[in-house]
């Protein structure tokens, strides 16, 4: 697991909770319209965290057509936190 996909996992399991996650195997394909069906707190919740790393989740889904948007992965996520801190120039 890629360092990016890691700490989106971790920002998920901050946001869940270790319990909910252990009957969920997470992976760059894991959907959150599928596996990981989260309340909308928890999603924001989830937006803080990768706002917090510098990237703005709520702007990756304004760009979604609805097919994206039910398709969005844990995998995305993480290219998306990767994108920011890449176009940034920021350290991990």
């Amino acid at each position: 697991m890629n360092d990016d996909l890691s700490e989106v996992v971790r920002m998920l399991t901050d946001v869940v909770g270790e319990d909910f996650l252990t009957d969920v195997a997470i992976g760059p394909d894991t959907a959150f319209g599928d596996a990981l069906v989260l309340e909308s707190i928890e999603f924001a919740a989830l937006a803080a965290r990768v706002r917090d790393h510098g990237a703005d989740l709520p702007a990756l889904i304004a760009g979604l057509d609805l097919d994206q948007l039910l398709n969005l992965t844990v995998g995305d996520v993480a290219d998306h936190v990767a994108g920011t801190r890449t176009a940034t120039g920021a350290a991990r």
